[in-house]
């Protein structure tokens, strides 16, 4: 048997052909795996577990019959889709994460996170992602109606474009003592996450201890996936 995982979809509205690709993924090639886990970004904005957009339903819908089918699903928050609950993981038939989650899987101690706490020399998205995760702030953004949600979350998501090109490229990627710091406090394992965007598997040689990073691929011009079993770990490419 063998697991998959995948991070970054962005699904929205403006780009089908994406979504098409999901679905056709989570029906074939998803449906031969033991688990899949989604490591944060499946939606490029989430207003709340109320949420009725068409692409929200489609979607959990997918997860819905790939779990039914067998396979396990797994979902983790991304900065994107930070107010995901477990209404949702209920309608999608999967199970919400903690992130950082450390696993087994196939033998192997396996560190899962979406990755943006790794991103420390950006200190302004800290700020931000810290203010996004308090639960009165969650709360409170809640309680406006579904309309003023979704206004503001296009609003907060084309600021986060703009922020990007003002950036330099290397803030935006993992700090290594972040990493290095991360991998020594749960023992030395395998790491994988999403969030950058720059699929890669990376090496870290910690405290005289060698760990495999990976870092998944975003979807927004075709999808892939990272493959895992009893020999190890593969990227692959839609």
């Amino acid at each position: 048997m063998h697991t998959l995982l995948i991070s970054d979809l962005h699904l929205a509205p403006e780009r089908p052909a994406i979504t098409a690709q999901f679905l056709r993924f989570a029906r074939d090639t998803a449906a031969q795996a033991q688990a899949l886990y989604v490591l944060g970004d499946l939606f490029e904005y989430w207003a709340g577990d109320d949420d009725d957009d068409a692409l929200g339903i489609q979607a959990a819908a997918a997860l819905q019959a790939l779990s039914a089918g067998g396979t396990r699903v797994f979902l983790m928050h991304g900065n994107r889709d930070v107010l995901m609950g477990q209404a949702l993981a209920k309608r999608c038939g999967a199970t919400l994460l903690a992130d950082p989650l450390l696993t087994e899987l196939h033998g192997a101690p396996t560190l899962l996170t979406h990755g943006d706490a790794l991103c420390t020399d950006d200190a302004d998205y800290q700020r931000f992602r810290a203010y996004a995760r308090d639960p009165a702030n969650q709360a409170k953004f809640l309680a406006q109606p579904l309309a003023e949600r979704r206004e503001q979350m296009r609003g907060m998501r084309a600021q986060s474009e703009a922020s990007k090109q003002r950036k330099a490229e290397a803030i935006m990627d993992v700090a290594p003592a972040a990493v290095e710091a991360l991998l020594r406090r749960h023992g030395y394992p395998r790491l994988i996450h999403g969030h950058t965007h720059r699929p890669a598997r990376h090496v870290h040689e910690v405290d005289g201890h060698r760990c495999e990073r990976w870092v998944l691929n975003d979807w927004y011009e075709r999808g892939g996936y990272l493959r895992c079993d009893s020999a190890g770990c593969t990227m692959h490419r839609l």
